[in-house]
């Protein structure tokens, strides 16, 4: 196997993610443009978009960080929205552009128009919820349209199963659909749920933080195909042992935490470059197999499906989201007016990705009966020319769309203030904890140490407030910004000696090494200060 290829690409998406951070444009949509025109550059290989390495390989990774970084308790609070755009959004989208599919195209059969509409029904949230917080929307619309991705792609796997058995001559009726998506939903939430308690145990419970993490790898793929080999979701599998996992990580040791965070990081932007550079690469695979449609027929047949896909989405959300407030005095009582703008900034947020053009790229060549899949060239061809014009139109358009309305963003000094109080009640218990143990004479400290303590302690209460007062006038830092960037400084003349003393043979490598890990350690805690 040739692997200099993927070796390639790998590289070259992240070089073009590392330099669409330094221009307006969100990278998904820049990755996709360079796939496109590496896609016509002489010498690049042909990238056949594989479904049988994209469901298994690169989706529940790419589903378990999502979930891993999601909230729990904030999707449960937006459940309904969310199951609503997750479940019910991606049905009706389904049987609504597969309709109109059919009633466009002259030669598509209804069973294949109905593979098409399962095909580009979900959307795929990654570069919606990138220029989301990229240009501060509200937490809860954020919340959507993650909680939307995370759970779309096993609806619309399950009912493109349902149609393909239909357009294949395998026989498929409503109830046996009804069925099977009921065997898949509940059949992956019960993978989930029996697997999440012991893989957390055995987190908890390995002491090498490299056989944590190892094992932290190896879980979305376990979680996916455990389920598939029942005939379950393995998404909703991925997820629900992700969310209880990403719930209850607290619960590791902080040196897991730390290495799983910096892979985990690794690995989505990884996949994530990938997969959008796989998308551009794919158009002269799509072109070859539009012989039998003229460039005018293919255009405008595109330009129809996609017309059908926004409107679609606007026909759905705004009653999906007025409708549970007019019949429920309960919704009405306890969520706030609902701002009109929310529902259009949701609705023109329904960009598709990947997962459309590897399920689209699974649909076999020919049916039972031995003759072609009707129109499956041309439902290639749609499904991609729909995912780039959902990206392009709707992903360039979105933020200056969130500017325009004007919608409010986050509160950064009302957040602020709940950070600094939440780490003042933190930290009074800490040194309260602290006091009380100072009592027993088996945790004597010399007093120099005592004061090291409290003042690690009364620093990390105070640096927050610092934020919410007056900057230095002269660097514009706050006080415990310099601290910080001193410390960091401190930080890298202690590492220059350790370096300098095992250049000088003073130290052997290995104790550089431990010194190295310590200040590491220290470090990241800085880093993380500063981000934050």
């Amino acid at each position: 196997m040739d692997v200099l290829p993927l070796v390639a690409l790998v590289a070259a998406s992240a070089v073009v993610a590392g330099a669409a951070r330094r221009t307006p444009v969100p990278a998904p949509l820049l990755l996709v443009g360079a796939g496109l025109v590496a896609a016509y550059v002489p010498g690049v290989p042909d990238y056949h978009l594989d479904p049988h390495i994209v469901l298994p390989l690169i989706l529940p990774p790419l589903l378990h960080t999502a979930a891993l970084e999601s909230s729990y308790l904030d999707l449960r609070a937006n459940l309904r929205p969310v199951a609503l755009l997750s479940v019910g959004y991606v049905l009706f989208a389904t049987l609504a552009v597969g309709w109109l599919a059919y009633l466009l195209i002259p030669d598509l059969p209804l069973t294949a128009a109905l593979v098409l509409g399962a095909v580009i029904a979900p959307p795929d949230a990654v570069a919606a919820t990138a220029i989301a917080r990229k240009v501060g929307l509200p937490s809860r619309i954020t919340t959507i349209l993650q909680g939307e991705s995370l759970v779309n792609d096993a609806t619309a796997i399950t009912a493109y199963k349902v149609a393909l058995a239909a357009a294949v001559g395998e026989g498929a009726s409503w109830s046996g659909g009804v069925r099977e998506f009921l065997v898949a939903a509940v059949g992956g939430v019960g993978v989930g749920l029996i697997l999440m308690v012991p893989i957390h145990w055995l987190r908890t419970h390995l002491k090498e933080s490299m056989l944590q993490n190892t094992l932290s790898l190896l879980i979305p793929f376990v979680a996916y195909a455990a389920a598939e080999q029942v005939g379950a979701s393995g998404v909703l599998a991925v997820v629900v042992v992700a969310l209880y996992l990403g719930h209850r990580s607290w619960q590791v040791d902080f040196e897991t935490r730390l290495q799983e965070a910096a892979v985990w990081r690794v690995v989505a932007f990884i996949l994530e470059s990938a997969v959008f550079a796989l998308i551009g690469l794919q158009l002269p695979i799509v072109l070859k197999g539009l012989g039998e449609y003229s460039v005018g027929q293919a255009a405008w047949y595109a330009a129809g499906v996609f017309v059908f896909v926004v409107v679609v989405r606007f026909v759905w959300s705004y009653p999906a989201t007025y409708l549970p407030r007019a019949v429920s005095k309960r919704i009405r009582e306890r969520e706030d007016d609902l701002d009109w703008r929310r529902p259009l900034i949701v609705s023109w947020a329904g960009m598709r990705g990947v997962v459309s053009l590897a399920i689209a790229f699974s649909i076999p060549v020919v049916m039972e009966d031995g003759e072609p899949f009707p129109g499956r060239n041309l439902v290639l061809f749609l499904t991609f020319t729909t995912v780039i014009g959902t990206l392009v139109v709707q992903g360039l358009s979105l933020p200056w769309l969130i500017r325009v309305l004007k919608l409010p963003g986050r509160d950064e000094q009302a957040q602020t203030l709940a950070e600094a109080q939440a780490q003042n009640a933190a930290s009074q218990a800490a040194e309260a904890r602290v006091r009380t143990l100072m009592e027993d004479e088996r945790n004597c400290l010399p007093q120099p140490l005592q004061d090291r303590l409290s003042t690690v302690l009364e620093r990390r209460r105070n640096s927050v407030w610092e934020r919410l007062g007056q900057p230095n006038p002269v660097t514009g830092e706050s006080a415990d910004d310099t601290y910080r960037r001193l410390a960091r400084e401190a930080i890298a003349a202690e590492r220059e000696v350790f370096v300098r003393m095992r250049d000088e043979r003073r130290i052997d490598d290995e104790m550089m090494r431990t010194l190295l890990r310590k200040l590491d350690l220290e470090e990241a805690a800085v880093y993380r200060e500063v981000d934050d």
